[in-house]
Formats: structure tokens, sequence, C-alpha cells
């Protein structure tokens, strides 16, 4: 039973679903806001359950003394840092006097508030170091997949060559003396417009299908992997 209810619960949501699509009408239209209601309750016990998961990993791997558990508690007192910025300073943070606590706190990511400070001042700028550090592993990933080794890879590199020199002033500089509507900026508008564009489509069009294979499987009870059991 502890395969067979979750199973059925997900084909009968999923049947819910695609039927609400075809059909929008009653009692489908109902039984869709109910299916989704449910389904962020369970994002929120999701959202807890990984919250709890992540503290148990990083205190296990202090108290062993685990290699890299000094990072582990950089996630803790970041953790209890946001947390009480969010949840408590809310309350007697700049609260009008027709504001109940609840509904102040509530406000808690309005600009000037604690949990914003942590935000702007904090978060924001490590995400643009940990961004500006990814640009040089993606320079020696592109210098790898630059190499002309074969007719696709000479076309890869042929077509970032004149994209990259295409969207920089210099590129016209250099080459000003092709005739117009023939520049390399030109050439590089079309390259990010017709071959790029197909690229992304014939890309988007597999990840559907994928979707659509992958959601049908969960309906239908064959994949049943997120249970613990086989593929």
């Amino acid at each position: 039973m502890r395969r067979e209810i979750p199973l059925f619960i997900t084909s009968v949501v999923g049947l819910i679903f695609i039927v609400r699509f075809f059909i929008p009408h009653e009692p489908f239209f109902s039984l869709e806001n109910v299916s989704a209601s449910w389904i962020q309750v369970i994002k929120a016990f999701a959202i807890w359950l990984g919250i709890l998961n992540l503290l148990k990993v990083s205190l296990d791997k202090i108290y062993k003394k685990e290699k890299g558990w000094g990072y582990a508690g950089i996630i803790i007192v970041s953790f209890l840092a946001i947390s009480i910025a969010g949840f408590f300073f809310p309350l007697w943070e700049n609260r009008p006097a027709g504001d109940s606590y609840i509904e102040h706190a509530r406000k808690f990511q309005y600009p000037g508030t604690s949990f914003d400070w942590f935000y702007t001042y904090v978060y924001a700028p490590l995400s643009s170091t940990m961004f500006a550090t990814l640009a040089f592993f993606i320079a020696s990933a592109s210098f790898r997949a630059f190499r002309a080794r074969s007719f696709q890879a000479t076309l890869l590199l042929l077509a970032g060559f004149v994209v990259m020199l295409g969207s920089v002033p210099v590129g016209n500089v250099l080459f000003g003396w092709l005739p117009q509507g023939w520049q390399i900026s030109d050439v590089a508008d079309w390259v990010r417009n017709v071959p790029q564009v197909a690229g992304q489509r014939a890309i988007q069009i597999g990840i559907a299908l994928g979707i659509i294979s992958t959601s049908l499987r969960l309906i239908l009870g064959i994949e049943r992997s997120h249970l613990g059991g086989e593929a």
C-alpha cells in the first residue's frame, strides 16, 4: 500500500489536470483548484522537509569533523541569520500604527527591512561573485569546444567568432569595407535570429516531448523511481 496509494493519487490528479485542460467546465474546474491547493500545501511541507534534512546533514558533518565541515557551519549560521531576519525582525521594525503584527510581518521583503539588507548586501554580491567565477569555467569550456576537429566543430567555431565579433563595435570597424546589409553585426544578427532560434526551438520541442513522456509514465504508474523503487 505504500506504493499503490501514492501511485493512485498521482494518476487521479494527473488525469484531473489533463481532462480540465480539454474540458474547462465543472466539476473539473473545482477539482483542479482543490488539487492545486493541495499541491501548494505539499510544496510547503517539502520545503520544511528539505530545510530539516539540510540542517541534519550539516550538523552531522560538523559533529563527525568530516572534510569541509566549516562550510556546513557557514550554512547553518547563514540559515539562522536570514530566518531570524525574516521571521522576527519585522515584528518590531518600523511598524506603522495601523498595521497589526501579522500584517507587518508579511512585509519582511520590503525595502529597508533586515531581510532586504541581507538580500541586497550579502546574497546578491555573493551570487555575483559566483557567476563571475563561472565565467572563467565557461571560457575554458568554450576553448575546448571551439577546437576545429571536425566540420561541425569548425562551423561552431565560425559561428561563435562571428557572433562575438559582431556584438562589439570593433567588429564593424574591422569589417567596415563590407557592403551595407553584409556587415559583421548583420551577419551576427542573422546567426542569432535564424540558425540559433531554429536550434532553440528544436531543443524546446525535445524538452516538451520529454515532459509529456515522463508525465504519462508517472500517471500510468510506469515511472516509480520517485517512490524509491525501480524505474
